[in-house]
């Protein structure tokens, strides 16, 4: 890539009272979100409940965002599945409705497997995907995958498929990790997935990131990911965000700030944050946000 990554919003996902995904709502926090300086959306990933979105899911959100005027370069995709033929169906779909990139997490029923056998899948994928594999980009979240994209593993797909992984996004939350990263592999695109660590990564040499908070506040993270500018709120309010799960606390986030209650619905296995935990998190906001000291 010529100019850096920039901010990208890991969207959230939007259910109706019957569960099914409101794809009209969904567009509208892509157009909020593009609006307010985010370079793209990414569709399907953490906070996005990618893991619970089915084929044909996918196959209608992303023609409704082609449909409503979003264009395909703004668009990257999450793929967080465990067969490899699947892996690279999603992505070739995705891909050749002109996808600006693929987010791509490792395979993750299985644990304690080796870097050859984490390899082998990657390269089994990108066989499958043949002349339609590009811009792939790693997903590294082994809190979740408790499969661990380690440095050297990065390296070997970087220098056995040069042409197709261009990219890291780091969500380890390991700060020693991320800079091993950042120092070893400067060539790639480096995304810091924790806000905590994405402006002192910008400053090493990160582009940006692939953001969650970017979904209620995204005017700040984008100082963070494309000029590496603290932000002692947006590093704060992470830490009350992982006092609940993530995902249903970015959803209720949303809430707050769209006053738009269909945000609250997460999809099973996931529940919704409580009413009191909605409240502890809206007040932590606020302060940290909206009062006169901020």
């Amino acid at each position: 890539m010529t100019q850096k990554f920039g901010l990208s919003v890991a969207l959230a996902t939007p259910f109706d009272s019957n569960g099914n995904i409101a794809i009209e709502a969904m567009i509208e926090q892509a157009r909020r979100s593009l609006a307010a300086g985010c370079s793209s959306v990414t569709l399907f990933g953490t906070t996005g409940e990618g893991s619970s979105i089915g084929t044909q899911e996918r196959e209608r959100v992303l023609a409704s965002m082609l449909d409503s005027g979003i264009a395909a370069k703004q668009i990257i995709v999450g793929v967080l599945v465990d067969a490899s033929e699947d892996a690279a169906m999603l992505a070739g779909r995705a891909l050749s409705k002109g996808a600006r990139n693929i987010l791509l997490a490792p395979p993750s029923y299985f644990k304690n497997v080796s870097d050859d056998g984490v390899f082998q899948w990657f390269s089994a994928v990108f066989a499958i995907l043949g002349d339609k594999a590009r811009d792939i980009i790693v997903y590294n979240i082994p809190s979740l995958t408790m499969v661990p994209l380690t440095v050297s593993l990065i390296g070997r797909l970087r220098t056995d498929f040069p042409n197709i992984v261009i990219g890291v996004k780091d969500s380890s939350g390991d700060w020693p990790f991320t800079e091993a990263l950042l120092k070893a592999h400067g060539d790639l695109v480096i995304l810091v997935g924790d806000e905590r660590h994405l402006a002192k990564g910008v400053r090493l040499g990160g582009q940006g990131a692939i953001s969650g908070m970017a979904n209620f506040v995204p005017r700040e993270v984008k100082l963070m990911a494309e000029e590496g500018k603290d932000d002692s709120r947006v590093e704060g309010f992470v830490e009350e965000l992982l006092k609940f799960p993530v995902t249903a606390a970015v959803k209720t986030m949303v809430t707050h700030v769209t006053s738009d209650e269909i945000w609250l619905a997460v999809r099973p296995p996931l529940v919704s944050i409580s009413a009191e935990g909605q409240a502890q998190l809206f007040l932590a906001f606020d302060t940290l946000f909206r009062s006169k000291a901020a």
